[in-house]
């Protein structure tokens, strides 16, 4: 399965996400991208395309103006493959704290797997 991870500047929480799943799951292709072009530029990370929404299988954002930035710039037609994580700005790339918040989130994973196969 193709996982997008997208946050504002794919600094820290989404480069985070894809590192670490990406670590601990070889089941599954993993990357990650900012929805947000100014810090994306300002920070020289990716910025999300219409392509890598194309390409994703299921796409995790962290909050929900992460959701409204998609739709107003791609409109609704991404919004089944979304899931909000509900994580906030607030800790570095690979901060321990981060790495617990996404743990939770491991289980989540294995279990779209375990449905997909299914279908």
């Amino acid at each position: 399965m193709n996982i997008l991870f997208l946050c504002t500047s794919n600094l820290n929480r989404s480069r985070t996400a894809e590192d670490y799943f990406r670590s601990v799951d070889n089941k599954n292709t993993y990357q990650s991208a900012g929805l947000s072009e100014k810090y994306c530029n300002q920070y020289n990370t990716r910025l999300c395309s219409i392509e890598l929404l194309e390409w994703a299988d299921k796409i995790f954002v962290m909050e929900p103006m992460h959701v409204e930035r998609i739709t107003k710039h791609a409109g609704v037609r991404y919004l089944a493959k979304i899931e909000m994580l509900n994580i906030d700005d607030i800790y570095r790339y690979m901060q321990p704290e981060l790495i617990d918040q996404l743990s939770i989130f491991d289980i989540g994973l294995k279990t779209i797997n375990l449905d997909l196969g299914s279908n």
